[in-house]
């Protein structure tokens, strides 16, 4: 099985957060493996794309990240 790209993990991401968070610390392991190899600092989300797409929803689900090594941006669209 080959490593999953940022995009493939991102959007493992969404899919668990529409899930209510199932194996989100699984997915947000990977998203960080998958930016290191691409050399990446960041991963970038769009917000519409969020269950909790609300100021407190996005400062949550930036600190969990950072807590897992992660720094999360929005996208502005």
């Amino acid at each position: 099985m080959s490593e999953p790209t940022v995009e493939d993990a991102t959007n493992r991401i969404y899919k668990s957060l529409q899930a209510d968070n199932e194996d989100i610390d699984l997915h947000i392991a990977a998203l960080k493996a998958a930016l290191a190899r691409a050399g990446m600092k960041e991963a970038v989300f769009d917000p519409t794309r969020l269950v909790q797409n609300n100021r407190s929803g996005r400062k949550l689900m930036q600190a969990y990240f950072r807590q897992r090594g992660v720094t999360v941006k929005f996208s502005a669209e």
